[in-house]
């Protein structure tokens, strides 16, 4: 398989419907493979085409600009420029053996922001808790369970047309893994600012790029900047209240091991913060 191909956006049935892709083989994703037998099912989940405030319309009633700012829509790629066909943009990583959007809003690249909120994990004394084969200090991070697939993930989100991805980064994790806006205004006040510092810091930016998410189709698929936020002290962010926001089902602090099983391609994510640390992987 060519380096950088996706695999989890070749999963044989697209979540959230009984659409099955067309089978795509590891040298048959490229575009440059000839393949005049692919014959790929369209699917466009109805939650998208009830056109919420977030999703395009029909490709065949606007003209966007790809590759391009189009208004206050970023139609960039991290990749790079991709090839637009017929009018409609091509997954930079190949084919997917499914054509139109699926659960993804945009046509073409669909921008996330990805916050990794770490902390060295401790005993009861407060030392360190270090890996008993690698020998390396343990590190843990903020993880949402997600409701569509039940699967552990980063509490990441969609950058809002216009919005800064600093912004999104911080009201994600805000949203997502300390449910603020369900919390009392005095309360919400102190959980900002405790949340502001920590997020005032530049951060290490782990990646920038194409996401291998089951939700990528032909014309549409995932992008983000994933970035580490580490409370290496551990009073900052250690004892915030953690409580699952409306996209979770369960929120918690969450050992960084190889053995364990994340969404979409978040081990890789994992690993980089790991080695970054000179943690346990």
């Amino acid at each position: 398989m060519a380096s950088g191909a996706h695999v989890k956006a070749r999963c044989p049935v697209y979540p959230g419907s009984q659409t099955r892709r067309f089978p795509v083989p590891d040298d048959k994703v490229s575009w440059e493979t000839e393949w005049p037998e692919y014959l790929p099912p369209s699917y466009t989940a109805p939650s998208v085409l009830a056109r919420p405030a977030w999703a395009d319309p029909d490709i065949s009633s606007f003209s966007p600009y790809f590759n391009a700012l189009d208004g206050t829509v970023d139609r960039t790629s991290h990749e790079g420029e991709y090839r637009v066909e017929d009018g409609k943009p091509l997954n930079p990583h190949g084919r997917t053996g499914l054509t139109e959007r699926g659960l993804l809003g945009r046509w073409g690249p669909n921008h996330a922001a990805d916050p990794i909120v770490t902390r060295w994990k401790r005993d009861g004394a407060g030392h360190s808790v270090i890996h008993s084969e690698s020998h390396l200090p343990v590190l843990q991070f903020v993880a949402i369970m997600r409701k569509d697939c039940g699967e552990w993930a980063i509490p990441g989100g969609m950058v809002d047309p216009g919005e800064r991805v600093s912004l999104t980064l911080q009201r994600e994790f805000s949203e997502e893994a300390l449910n603020l806006l369900a919390v009392n205004p005095e309360e919400r006040a102190w959980l900002r600012d405790r949340i502001a510092s920590l997020f005032a810091s530049p951060g290490f930016q782990v990646y920038e790029g194409y996401v291998d998410d089951p939700r990528n189709t032909d014309n549409a698929w995932m992008e983000t900047v994933a970035v580490n936020f580490h409370d290496q002290s551990g009073d900052s962010v250690s004892e915030l209240p953690l409580q699952a926001g409306d996209d979770a089902g369960q929120v918690s602090w969450m050992d960084i091991d190889s053995t364990l099983s994340y969404y979409a391609n978040h081990s890789l994510f994992l690993e980089m913060v790991a080695k970054e640390r000179h943690a346990h992987w």
